[in-house]
């Protein structure tokens, strides 16, 4: 418990340390962040002409309401929390790649349905969309972490091939 608890706190300090750098909001976060507005709009455009994007901006062209994308909602965060607990489990790296693949689709495609819920709820109503954007999607967001994480820790050890594969010992009662 112990191992996992250090390794856990210490990839997530080193990753969200990381991820404060400018060099890597530049670079990774930021063009990360523009590519899931242009998404968000790709998807919305469906069934919603008058939705853009431009840069981290997911807009109504026709009424002019958009909602920025910042640091800390572009899932990037949240799966940080789960890299940092499928990385500390005692797995097989086998089931460490299928859990950090999974996780990703899992928490983005989550994120994806967070942002466009946000811009057409600000459409709708200001003080309901702060509720939801301060307080509701942050603990939907972590839910579905923690949610995945245990699944996945679930699968890890009623996986029969590669129990034998984890590095630390799991030990089955």
């Amino acid at each position: 418990m112990r191992r996992f608890f250090l390794i856990f706190l210490g990839l997530q300090l080193g990753l969200f340390g990381l991820n404060m750098l400018n060099w890597v909001q530049q670079h990774v976060v930021l063009p990360w962040t523009s590519a899931l507005a242009s998404l968000c709009a790709g998807l919305v455009t469906w069934f919603d002409g008058s939705t853009a994007a431009v840069g981290k901006v997911l807009w109504n062209t026709s009424n002019g309401f958009g909602v920025s994308i910042e640091a800390g909602c572009n899932g990037l965060e949240a799966y940080i929390v789960l890299f940092s607990g499928v990385m500390a489990f005692p797995a097989a790296w086998y089931q460490r790649g299928v859990g950090l693949f999974i996780g990703f689709l899992a928490v983005q495609s989550l994120n994806v349905v967070r942002v466009i819920s946000l811009f057409y709820l600000g459409q709708w109503s200001r003080p309901v969309f702060d509720f939801a954007h301060e307080y509701l999607w942050q603990a939907l967001i972590m839910l579905d972490v923690l949610v995945f994480w245990l699944l996945w820790v679930r699968w890890c050890q009623k996986d029969p091939a590669l129990q034998g594969d984890a590095q630390g010992g799991i030990v089955h009662a």
